[in-house]
């Protein structure tokens, strides 16, 4: 499968009028010249985040939408194959991305950047080719900080995942099924074929009568 990349960047009005550049696919080079903010620490100490991610932006199929302040990197989302320890690395084609991660820095919440950059990820059409999901399970929350409890988050992630068009779908995955708040969240393209479509409902569901 060829995977196109048509480059897209918008100026986002933040809060108190702060101006932000939000745009991608953001390739290696470029990461590579921009600072990274100090409040991207959910999955990795930032600096060590900034290197995985000019890592990943060199994958064939990665797509990687970020958030600028001037030249500093304030969010991003990440899109890839799955990973290989995953049940949806079992899909066979290679229409199926995963939208690995999404953060904003601690310092630039309230800003809409989170609903921008997924706004931003699904303007190139060439997203109508592929099928989206994304995994949320509510252990890799922040509910301490938001102060927010397990279903108030749910309601917030969700909505944030239908700005970019990604729905609730059922599923059997033992992870996501562990408890009531996790789920699966895709969405699939205009050009999807069929067979895809076949296929995303067979890794969805190993148990077939829970279809």
């Amino acid at each position: 499968m060829k995977h196109r990349k048509n480059f897209h960047s918008i100026e986002h009005t933040g809060r108190d009028r702060k101006m932000f550049t939000v745009a991608g696919p953001i390739s290696a080079d470029v990461l590579k010249e921009k600072s990274f903010d100090e409040g991207l620490q959910s999955f990795r100490k930032p600096e060590q985040q900034h290197k995985a991610l000019i890592d990943v932006a060199g994958l064939e199929e990665s797509r990687i939408i970020a958030a600028f302040d001037d030249d500093t990197v304030v969010g991003y989302a990440v899109y890839l194959y799955p990973d290989e320890m995953e049940r949806w690395s079992q899909y066979r084609f290679e229409d199926l991305l995963e939208l690995g991660a999404i953060e904003v820095s601690n310092d630039y919440r309230g800003h809409n950047l989170a609903k921008t950059i997924l706004k931003v990820s699904m303007m190139d059409d060439s997203v109508e080719d592929y099928i989206i999901i994304t995994t949320e399970y509510y252990w890799h929350w922040d509910l301490r900080r938001t102060k927010l409890s397990i279903w108030e988050y749910r309601d917030v992630m969700e909505k944030v995942m239908n700005t970019g068009g990604l729905q609730w779908y059922a599923t059997d995955d033992p992870e996501i099924s562990s408890h009531p708040a996790n789920c699966l969240m895709a969405r699939i393209g205009k050009r999807v074929p069929t067979e895809s479509i076949h296929e995303f409902d067979r890794v969805r569901f190993r148990n077939r009568y829970m279809i």
